[in-house]
C-alpha cells in the first residue's frame, strides 16, 4: 500500500510539471513576446544652442516624496465598513466575525472591496484602515501620477506588495523597479488583501519591504459557468464597464479559468481631457488531487491618462483651485509660451514674426497670438509655467505567471512561483520654453520614456513538524531597464494639429533633441529561513531572516549639457552623467513575533523586524537613486561612501474581539538610518542633483480601533466604527541640505506628506438586502516644506453610499445596484504631495514652495448595476 501511494504521488507530480511546462511557456511566450517600443529609442542627437532649452527644467516624471527636495525645475470613495475583526487565526476581516487575528496582520475582504465604487484603485480600500492614508487627484485612483499610499510613515515605494506571489515593488509612478498594483490587475477580480503595518513577514519576495507588506490575492474561477457584467455611471460623463466570464469545471480533475476584460473612461470636473484604462485579465486553475494545484494568470494593461496640473500653494493661492493645463486649447497655449520667451528668456518682443533666438530656427510668433497670460497667473511665482499645454501618460503592463503548490507529503509543501512583467510607458509635459526646432513653435513636447522587463521566480518549502512549521526559500528577479529623455516638434498654430499627451506616439515623428539616455541590468537574490512554533496552543512564536543580495549595473549611455544634463554633449562617458554598479548586501536580516490568546477574544502580539532597501535606479532629474546626481565624479564618491538604508521596527499590541465589539490598540517605533533625500545644488537654471545621507530618524505612533455592533433584531446589523491613529517622526541628525548656501539642517524637522493624526469614522447599516453607510475620515496638517515652514492643513472627507441586492431576476442571478457620493461635502484639499519633490524652505530661497500638488476631486456622484448569469 505504501509504494502504491508513492508510485501515485510520483505520477501527480509528474503531471504537474508537464502541465506547469506547457502552462509557463504561453504566459511568459505571451508577456515577452516582444521588447517594448519606444517613440524613439536613440535618435541622432541634436543640441540647439537655444539658450533656453535648459531652462525650468520639469524634474523627471516621477513620485518620489520623503526622498526629493529640488529648488529648480517645473513640473510636472466611499467605504463602508464593520470594523476590523478577526475571521482565522492568520488574518483580521473587514466584517462582523468572532475569530482571531494574527498579530498585527489585516485581511480587506472581498466584501469590503464591493463596498467601493466597482474599478476603485484596490489600494484605496487598504486606506481605511488606521495608520494607513491614501490619496488620488480622482475618485477612483487611476491616475497613478496623482496617487500615494503611506503605511505608518513608511511610502508606497517602501512598502512589500505581492499578487498571487509575484512580488510588484516600487509603486511609484514611472518607476522602473516594480508594477501599481491598479494596473497589475483588475480590482473586480481581487479577492483579498492580508496587509502587516508592522514588520511584516521574512518570507515576502520583493526589494521595497521597509515598513509593512500587502499581499493581494487574485479569486479562483468558480466551479460553475456563468458571467458577470457590471457597469458605473457617474458625474461628468464618466463610465465604466467590467465582464468576467468563467468556464466552470471542465472535466473530472476540475480544470476551470475565468477571463475578464475592464474599461474605464473618468472624465474630468474641470477640463474636457479624459482618464482612459482598460485591462484583460485571465486565471486558470488545474487541480492535483485532493491538496495540490497548478495556477496559472495573465494581465495586460492600457491606461491613457491625460493629468490634472500640478499645483504650488502660490498657484492655489492667486490663480485658484481649479487652475488646468490648456489642451485642447491650443492658442492659450501658444500664447503662454511667448509670454515665456518674453519675460523669462528676454525676448525683444515687437510683435507677430519671426526671431532669431540663435538655434538655427527662427522662432515663429504667427498673427493671431500674443505673450499673454491670464492676469491670476501673473501674481504666482510660476507666471507662464502655472499650467502647461498638456501633462499626463500612456502606459503598456504585462504581467504573467505559474503557481504550482504541491503537497509532497502530508507533512511538506513545496511552491513555486514563475513570472514574467513588462511595461513600456511615456509621460509628456508641453514645455512652454523650449523651441520646437524642426517647426520654429516656440513650445515643444517634453517625453520621458521608460520601459523594463523583470523575470524571476520564488520558491519556498514548508515543513510541519511536531510543533513547527519551517519555511524556507527564496527568491531571483533579473530587471532589464531604460529611461530617457526626448523632445519632439509642435506645429506652428494655425499649422496643423497639437501632439496629444496620450499619442500614439507614431504620430510624433522623430524627436529634434534627447535631455539623457539610462540603461540598467538589475539581479536580486533573497533567501529566507522561518519557522512557526506553537509551545502551548494560545501561543505562536515567529522567528526567522532572511538574506538579500542585488547587483545593479550601467547608467548613461547618453547626455546633452545644452539641455541640462551631463558636461558634455555625446554617448558613454563623454556625458559625464553617472553609470557604473552598485551593490546592495546584507546577511542576516531577522524578525521576530510573538502572538498570544490568553483568554478568550483577548489577544497580544509583538513584532520585530529589521530591513534594508537595495539601492534603486532612476535617471537624472530628482529620484532617490545615486545614478540621479548630476556627474560621475559624484556618483563615484557613492559608490565607495554611500550606506544602504536600515530600519529596525517594533510593534507592541492588544485586541479584543467579540460579536457587539472589537477594540485594538497597537504602538509602534522604527530607527530609520540612512534615509536617503535627493537635493538640488547650483543655480535655479541648471541645478544639480545630489543625493544627501540623512543619517538617522526615529519614528514612534499609535493607532486605536473601536468597532460597536451591540444590537439585536432589526438593529443587528447597525455597526460603528472609529480608529484614531498618531506618528511623530523627526530626523535625529544634524544634515544641511542648503543648496547653495546657508543653514537647512533637518535635525528635528518632522515628515513630509503624512498626516501626525489621523481620525476615521464609518456608520454602516445592513438589513436583508439592502445597506448603507457613512463615513467621514479626518487627515491632519502635513508638512510641505523639509524645514516645516510650510504645510497642507488639515481637512474632513466624508463618504455616503447605499446598495439593495434584488437578487434572483429570472435568468439573471445576484442584481444588484449601488449609489455612492463622493466627497459629500465637497470639500476642497490636496490629495497628491511631492509627485516632483519637495520644497527646502529655510534659507535655501525657495520660499517653501513648489509645484508639486494635485488638489483632489470635487463631489462626484456614481450608480452602479451588476448581474450575473
Amino acid at each position: 500500500m505504501r509504494s502504491g501511494r508513492v508510485i501515485a504521488r510520483n505520477r501527480r507530480l509528474l503531471r504537474a510539471r508537464l502541465l506547469g511546462s506547457a502552462v509557463l511557456g504561453g504566459v511568459i511566450g505571451g508577456v515577452i513576446g516582444g521588447e517594448p517600443a519606444f517613440a524613439q529609442t536613440a535618435p541622432e542627437p541634436v543640441s540647439p544652442s537655444s539658450h533656453a532649452s535648459a531652462k525650468h527644467r520639469p524634474a523627471a516624471p516621477r513620485a518620489t516624496p520623503q526622498g526629493a527636495a529640488k529648488t529648480a525645475g517645473a513640473p510636472r470613495a466611499p467605504v463602508r465598513r464593520a470594523g476590523l475583526t478577526p475571521t482565522s487565526d492568520e488574518a483580521v476581516n473587514v466584517v462582523a466575525s468572532h475569530h482571531v487575528s494574527h498579530g498585527g496582520e489585516v485581511s480587506v475582504t472581498r466584501a469590503m472591496l464591493e463596498s467601493q465604487v466597482a474599478g476603485t484603485n484596490i489600494l484605496k480600500s487598504v486606506g481605511q484602515l488606521p495608520g494607513v492614508s491614501f490619496s488620488s487627484s480622482d475618485p477612483l485612483g487611476l491616475d497613478t501620477w496623482g496617487t500615494s499610499v503611506y503605511v505608518r510613515g513608511f511610502f508606497q515605494d517602501s512598502i512589500g506588495m505581492t499578487l498571487d506571489g509575484i512580488p510588484l515593488n516600487d509603486q511609484t509612478y514611472s518607476s522602473v523597479n516594480g508594477i501599481n498594483v491598479a494596473n497589475a490587475w483588475i480590482s473586480d477580480d481581487i479577492q483579498s488583501v492580508e496587509t502587516s503595518q508592522g514588520a511584516g513577514g521574512v518570507d515576502l519576495p520583493g526589494n521595497s519591504s521597509l515598513g509593512g507588506t500587502m499581499r493581494f490575492h487574485t479569486s479562483d474561477p468558480k466551479d460553475k459557468a456563468g458571467a458577470k457584467v457590471s457597469q458605473v455611471f457617474a458625474s461628468y460623463g464618466t463610465m465604466r464597464t467590467y465582464v468576467r466570464a468563467d468556464s466552470g469545471a471542465l472535466n473530472r480533475t476540475g480544470t476551470k479559468f475565468y477571463a475578464a476584460y475592464s474599461r474605464a473612461d473618468e472624465r474630468k470636473y474641470d477640463a474636457p481631457t479624459p482618464g482612459f484604462m482598460q485591462s484583460v485579465n485571465g486565471k486558470l486553475v488545474q487541480p492535483i488531487g485532493n491538496d495540490s494545484r497548478i495556477t496559472s494568470i495573465f494581465n495586460w494593461n492600457d491606461a491613457e491618462v491625460w493629468g490634472y496640473a500640478d499645483k504650488s500653494l502660490s498657484i492655489l493661492k492667486n490663480a485658484g483651485w481649479r487652475t488646468e493645463s490648456w489642451a485642447p486649447n491650443y492658442l492659450g497655449a501658444y500664447n503662454a509660451s511667448e509670454y515665456a520667451w518674453v519675460n523669462d528668456n528676454g525676448l525683444a518682443y515687437t510683435g507677430p514674426g519671426s526671431y532669431d533666438v540663435g538655434s538655427g530656427t527662427p522662432l515663429v510668433l504667427p498673427q493671431g497670438t500674443s505673450p499673454t497670460i491670464p492676469a491670476s497667473w501673473q501674481n504666482t511665482n510660476e507666471g507662464a509655467g502655472t499650467a502647461y499645454y498638456d501633462a499626463g501618460q500612456a502606459t503598456q503592463d504585462y504581467l504573467g505567471g505559474i503557481n504550482a503548490d504541491l503537497a509532497l507529503t502530508d507533512r511538506l509543501r513545496w511552491n513555486t512561483v514563475f513570472y514574467a512583467a513588462a511595461n513600456d510607458s511615456h509621460a509628456t509635459y508641453g514645455d512652454p520654453w523650449t523651441q520646437s526646432i524642426g517647426t520654429g513653435a516656440p513650445l515643444s513636447e517634453e517625453v520621458w520614456q521608460s520601459s523594463y522587463q523583470r523575470f524571476g521566480f520564488t520558491s519556498a518549502f514548508m515543513w510541519h513538524i511536531g510543533r513547527h512549521n519551517i519555511n524556507v526559500g527564496g527568491w531571483y528577479e533579473n530587471n532589464s531597464q531604460r529611461a530617457d529623455l526626448f523632445w519632439y516638434n509642435e506645429p506652428i498654430y494655425g499649422q496643423g494639429s497639437p501632439l496629444k499627451t496620450v499619442g500614439p506616439y507614431t504620430t510624433y515623428g522623430p524627436a529634434f533633441q534627447q535631455g539623457y539616455g539610462f540603461t540598467w541590468n538589475t539581479n536580486a537574490f533573497q533567501f529566507h529561513v522561518m519557522d512557526t512554533w506553537r509551545p502551548v496552543d494560545s501561543l505562536a512564536v515567529t522567528y526567522g531572516f532572511r538574506s538579500m543580495l542585488q547587483t545593479s549595473s550601467g547608467g548613461a549611455y547618453y547626455g546633452n549639457v545644452d539641455a541640462g544634463y551631463g558636461s558634455d554633449t555625446g554617448y558613454g562617458a563623454v556625458s559625464g552623467l553617472p553609470n557604473g554598479s552598485m551593490t546592495s548586501a546584507a546577511a542576516f536580516l531577522p524578525a521576530v513575533n510573538l502572538d498570544w490568546h490568553f483568554l478568550r477574544g483577548h489577544e497580544l502580539y509583538f513584532d520585530f523586524a529589521e530591513n534594508m532597501r537595495p539601492f534603486m535606479v532612476a535617471p537624472s532629474g530628482g529620484s532617490v537613486s545615486p545614478w540621479a546626481v548630476s556627474s560621475q565624479d559624484a556618483f563615484r564618491s557613492l559608490q565607495h561612501s554611500l550606506p544602504n538604508e536600515r530600519d529596525f521596527s517594533y510593534v507592541v499590541g492588544y485586541r479584543y474581539t467579540s460579536r457587539k465589539l472589537q477594540a485594538s490598540i497597537d504602538a509602534y517605533h522604527s530607527d530609520v538610518y540612512n534615509r536617503l533625500i535627493s537635493a538640488s545644488v547650483g543655480s535655479l537654471n541648471n541645478p544639480l542633483t545630489s543625493v544627501v545621507n540623512s543619517k538617522h530618524a526615529t519614528m514612534y505612533g499609535m493607532d486605536a480601533s473601536l468597532t460597536l455592533a451591540p444590537f439585536n433584531g432589526l438593529a443587528r446589523g447597525l455597526a460603528w466604527t472609529n480608529s484614531i491613529s498618531y506618528n511623530h517622526f523627526t530626523y535625529a541628525d544634524d544634515v544641511n541640505i542648503c543648496p547653495l548656501s546657508g543653514d537647512c539642517d533637518i535635525k528635528g524637522k518632522k515628515m513630509l506628506a503624512y498626516p501626525q493624526v489621523m481620525y476615521k469614522t464609518s456608520l454602516s447599516y445592513e438589513y436583508k438586502g439592502a445597506s448603507a453607510h457613512f463615513d467621514v475620515n479626518y487627515y491632519g496638517k502635513r508638512y510641505f516644506s523639509y524645514m516645516n515652514d510650510t504645510s497642507i492643513s488639515p481637512y474632513w472627507m466624508a463618504n455616503l453610499g447605499a446598495k439593495y441586492r434584488f437578487g434572483n431576476l429570472s435568468v439573471l442571478k445576484n442584481v444588484t445596484a449601488s449609489f455612492e457620493v463622493y466627497n459629500l461635502f465637497n470639500q476642497k484639499y490636496v490629495a497628491m504631495m511631492g509627485e516632483n519633490g519637495f520644497p527646502i524652505g529655510g534659507q535655501s530661497g525657495d520660499g517653501g514652495d513648489y509645484q508639486s500638488l494635485e488638489r483632489g476631486a470635487v463631489r462626484e456622484f456614481f450608480g452602479t448595476i451588476s448581474a450575473e448569469y
